[in-house]
């Protein structure tokens, strides 16, 4: 199986766990990025059962118009009953690496007021330890290169990402070489910086559930 159709999978995956659970007035949050797109497009199929979404991002939201699904503004909205979003990278514990995308702050944000956070992914974003991927940090433009400094001495390598900025208006700095044994640590640490808005470790709220798709099916994992 190609790594698409393992995102296919997972999506489709997504949708059989979330229809049962649907009502007329439910919200669901919808992630951004390639395997959300899938579960976007499969959403399509059920959008009279439920009452609209959140979107993680402008590209997201589009995306879901386009499907003819309703698409609010979360301070419109009271709660969100499920949050499906993909992850760069995912542990046994379930705690995520996630903003390849650029989209980190409002997927957290969205994460945030979840009931339950589902993630779907494939086999290649499972490891140990977090931090092969690089990790997306989204700075105020101006404390960009204070930033860098700061993240200097936390032991990564932070590369500007040229020519990407935010739904937010602000830019991302990667940082590569980061063994990351301690997320929910490393998360606040960041977090606390001066002109971070924030970064893509997703520990403080980990996900529920993750559907991990594999070449022998699709593989679900609650937290350890």
């Amino acid at each position: 199986m190609s790594q698409d159709d393992l995102k296919r999978a997972t999506a489709r995956a997504a949708i059989d766990h979330i229809a049962p659970k649907l009502e007329a007035d439910s919200i669901i949050g919808v992630g951004t990025g390639s395997t959300a797109n899938f579960f976007i497009d499969y959403l399509a199929e059920i959008k009279g059962r439920f009452d609209g979404t959140v979107a993680s991002s402008d590209a997201s939201a589009e995306r879901l118009k386009s499907h003819g699904i309703p698409v609010y503004d979360l301070n419109s909205v009271d709660g969100i009953q499920v949050y499906v979003d993909g992850a760069d990278e995912a542990n046994p514990a379930l705690e995520l690496i996630k903003g390849g995308g650029a989209a980190l702050t409002r997927e957290k944000i969205v994460a945030a007021c979840a009931d339950e956070f589902l993630c779907i992914a494939d086999e290649s974003k499972w490891v140990s330890v977090l931090g092969h991927f690089p990790l997306p940090v989204e700075v105020i433009p101006m404390a960009r290169s204070l930033v860098a400094r700061e993240l200097v001495k936390l032991g990564g390598d932070p590369i500007y990402r040229q020519g990407v900025t935010t739904d937010n208006g602000n830019v991302i700095l990667d940082v590569y070489g980061l063994q990351i044994t301690e997320p929910e640590a490393l998360e606040a640490a960041i977090n606390n910086l001066t002109g971070v808005v924030t970064n893509g470790i997703f520990a403080r709220r980990p996900a529920d559930i993750l559907l991990l798709g594999t070449a022998s099916g699709v593989k679900t994992f609650t937290a350890e």
